[in-house]
């Protein structure tokens, strides 16, 4: 059954910008410049080879069953129980990924703005606004998106331009001192996020021109992984080894071009893009789960989930770590990858392996048929 509400292509591009891009920008830069070194910025050409992959898979499946979602055609590929196990996996996916954002998002807020507000109050107050976003329908978010992305475009400009002023290229050099492996394994962290593609799965059912989704979705990783170049470059050149014991290296970049240039406090524009980033991000993951459960368990209203979801996902984010910062860091750095390229790249392909398989049996059986 084909879904009611539609977004064109504009807005998938730029929902999928909205959803990775302010994540990656402030989070990545630091663990790949801590393993491949100088060479960090090399390591967004094998990351986009996996982003490329995952939008091929989730289209070519989307195309397969045109107005279903993964939950749903996985059904028609591997059988009724199966997929249900696979469903609940990804929903559990899903859920947990949500804690995990929220808690950043806690995490980032106390750290560079609101240091004493109980992490319980961060968390409410934004997904509130997303729990009311989704409710409003992915419509709603598409368009809320078209403004808060030209608002993260205009903020970023400035900041791109003032970084160019402080750095020093020769920090960029020797190339591949130690050779291409540290820049394969530092290739891992970008492409665990680029990963997260996946999501097209249960987007490109409400697209309005089916035929523009490849279009759409490679624009979207060619933006994504364009700004990744432009950041992380300008922060190897301004603060080379430093970069990897940077916790937010991004931010770290803003306040040094405050302090040494004409402009202070230029923090509040990272603050900013990253909150806006969280809300799109957060509410899209909303619309995920609900719609997961909504089709696990046939549930007509998905939005008959969104209040359970919202108390759950504040109660999960804060209390999904013991100890915050240490907790966060060691699964975004040691558990996340395996469990991001398993989930959202090695699970596609292995349904798109078994569908293909089924049809050139079946297109086979015909044959022998008609004979």
């Amino acid at each position: 059954m084909t879904p009611a509400e539609k977004i064109s292509p504009t807005q998938l591009s730029l929902l999928l910008f909205s959803f990775i891009a302010p994540t990656v920008i402030l989070i990545i830069p630091n663990v790949t410049i801590e393993i491949s070194k100088q060479d960090a910025w090399m390591t967004i050409f094998p990351s986009v080879l996996i982003g490329s992959i995952n939008i091929w898979v989730m289209i070519l499946l989307s195309n397969r069953y045109p107005g279903q979602t993964i939950i749903q055609y996985s059904s028609q590929i591997v059988g009724k129980w199966l997929s249900k196990l696979m469903g609940l996996y990804i929903l559990y996916y899903w859920i947990n990924f949500n804690f995990i954002i929220l808690n950043q998002h806690i995490q980032f807020v106390n750290t560079v703005l609101l240091h004493r507000s109980p992490p319980i109050v961060l968390s409410l107050s934004l997904a509130l606004l997303c729990g009311i976003a989704v409710y409003m329908g992915i419509e709603s978010i598409a368009r809320c998106n078209d403004y808060l992305a030209l608002v993260m475009f205009v903020l970023l400009i400035p900041l791109l331009i003032l970084m160019l002023a402080e750095y020093e290229p020769e920090r960029l050099r020797p190339v591949l001192s130690n050779g291409i492996f540290p820049v394969l394994q530092g290739s891992i962290f970008p492409a665990a996020y680029l990963s997260q593609f996946f999501i097209l799965g249960w987007l490109l059912p409400y697209l309005n021109q089916p035929k523009k989704a490849l279009k759409a979705s490679f624009f979207g990783l060619f933006t994504i992984s364009g700004l990744l170049a432009i950041i992380i470059i300008p922060m190897i050149m301004i603060f080379g080894p430093l970069t990897e014991k940077l916790t937010f290296p991004l931010l770290s970049v803003i306040q040094f071009i405050g302090i040494q240039g004409s402009f202070e406090r230029m923090e509040a524009l990272a603050v900013a893009i990253w909150v806006m980033g969280s809300f799109i991000k957060i509410s899209l993951t909303f619309f995920v789960i609900c719609l997961s459960i909504g089709q696990l368990f046939n549930i007509k209203g998905y939005k008959d989930l969104v209040i359970p979801i919202t108390i759950l996902s504040v109660l999960g984010s804060i209390s999904v770590f013991v100890n915050y910062s240490t907790d966060l860091n060691h699964y975004l750095r040691y558990t996340y990858p395996s469990h991001a390229l398993f989930t959202q790249l090695a699970l596609p392909l292995i349904l798109l392996m078994i569908d293909s398989i089924k049809k050139s049996l079946e297109e086979v059986c015909t044959l022998v048929l008609l004979l």
